[in-house]
């Protein structure tokens, strides 16, 4: 290895003109944000805008000036950033398997061959190695957010009890916010300077200068801003109860707040109103899959890891799952079906087993987890939606509080983990500097 780079010194010393000439032409992927031990590159970010710029092509009156428009997507991308940092030293990893099975499922929904995805891809300047970070880190944040929830998000039986008797009033309430954040620990001036912001935007509401959706848009620091602030439609029990008793009375089209909640200020809008009645069909989601179970026996936990990884990686290799089930599941109740659960509804088998096939593309194979059961390793086939039933109403009641108990506490973590992350953005400095190749590694001598 040292001979090897000795000659290339060597090589590259006799030329130093190609060398220079060479630099020159070779452009530079510039850093905009510096996120812990990673970083935003130039590249990343002009492919995140021009994703945007792509989605607003016939309203891009809408969005906001070209550099706020930056500062909104650079601060996604760190969250991204953070994100999946968090979920690497959690021991959430994505292996090559997932991604795979993950870019098939796209192209099916495309309808499209994965050669057809990746010329697609180019004629948007992308690759498929972009798409592939891109879905990997997909996966790993969604398994962190179901890891977040298992540990964090709870619904009691009142909570639920509540909820139903909301829901005889038959009310769905379409809402749309608009947040000026704050830091946690946020200093006088901090909140003072978030609280002008917050009512200059409420008084070019009010004078009819800006609809709402626009003015979430150019001047909110919620993750759905480039959405319009859109929430979509919610049931009173879905409702932060700080807003429940208010909205219940508004009229479409009025905006409450300014209101200071633990995420900053925030102004809320009644979109619409509708009686639940008119609404869709209200669905539950089913899951199918099948999976294998390893009780810890003398050996302990280690053991029936182990042995689920191994499996694992049989079927990575090519091993049938359902034959695999057979001979090694000591579920007795499903392993001569090669340990096929049929449909089923989220938390039929419990909570974490759920939440563990609810975060698996169709396809995949989860990582062993355990139970109350023991060990398992299961295979997602399929998801679908299903007319919620009466004795099925008490378990979408559930997730819908679940989901908007998620949301707060998520939207709180997050912004804890930005708090709490180094984080240097570069946005004056690329913009200063000439999008070009590097200078010669050598200046000329005097007189050349």
């Amino acid at each position: 290895m040292n001979r090897l780079l000795a000659c290339l010194l060597a090589v590259a010393a006799a030329f130093p003109a190609a060398q220079a000439a060479a630099q020159q032409l070779q452009p530079i992927d510039r850093i905009v944000a510096v996120v812990d031990e990673d970083v935003v590159l130039r590249s990343e970010l002009d492919r995140a805008l021009g994703n945007v710029l792509s989605q607003y092509a016939t309203r891009q009156d809408q969005l906001p000036p070209r550099e706020v428009l930056e500062k909104q997507v650079l601060e996604r991308l760190i969250l991204v950033k953070l994100e999946t940092a968090r979920a690497r030293s959690s021991g959430i990893n994505v292996s090559d398997q997932e991604v795979d099975a993950a870019l098939a499922n796209i192209a099916q929904q495309n309808n499209i061959g994965l050669d057809q995805l990746g010329a697609q891809l180019a004629r948007d300047g992308m690759t498929i190695a972009d798409l592939r970070s891109s879905v990997r880190d997909e996966i790993a944040i969604q398994r962190l957010r179901q890891s977040f929830a298992q540990s964090r998000i709870s619904v009691s039986e009142g909570e639920v009890d509540a909820a139903l008797a909301n829901q005889a009033a038959g009310n769905q309430y379409h809402l749309a916010h608009i947040l000026v954040g704050l830091p946690e620990g946020a200093t006088p001036d901090q909140i003072a300077a978030a609280q002008r912001k917050i009512e200059g935007i409420k008084a070019q509401l009010d004078r009819g200068e800006i609809d709402f959706a626009a003015a979430a848009v150019r001047y909110s620091d919620s993750p759905n801003a480039l959405e319009g602030g859109d929430l979509g439609w919610r049931s009173l029990d879905e409702i932060p109860p700080v807003f429940a008793q208010a909205i219940s009375s508004m009229q479409a089209g009025q905006i409450l707040g300014p209101i200071r909640g633990a995420s900053g200020f925030q102004l809320l809008q009644l979109v619409d109103t509708r009686d639940a009645s008119a609404a869709a069909p209200r669905t539950v989601t089913q899951l199918q899959a099948r999976h294998i179970l390893v009780r810890a026996g003398e050996d302990g936990d280690a053991a029936a890891q182990a042995e689920l990884e191994t499996l694992r990686a049989r079927i990575a290799g090519g091993a049938d799952f359902a034959a695999l089930a057979r001979e090694h599941s000591e579920d007795t109740a499903t392993a001569d079906k090669g340990g096929e659960l049929g449909w089923f509804a989220q938390d039929a088998y419990g909570p974490d087993f759920g939440a563990q096939v609810a975060a698996l593309q169709d396809g995949q194979v989860s990582a062993p987890f355990k139970t109350q059961a023991g060990w398992h390793i299961v295979q997602r086939e399929g998801a679908r939606q299903v007319a919620a039933a009466d004795d099925n109403r008490r378990q979408l009641v559930r997730e819908s509080i679940g989901q908007r108990k998620l949301e707060e506490e998520w939207d709180r973590f997050l912004r804890e983990m930005r708090g709490e992350a180094y984080v240097d953005i570069r946005l004056a400095e690329t913009a200063a500097a000439p999008a070009i190749a590097a200078p010669p590694a050598t200046a000329p001598a005097d007189g050349d």
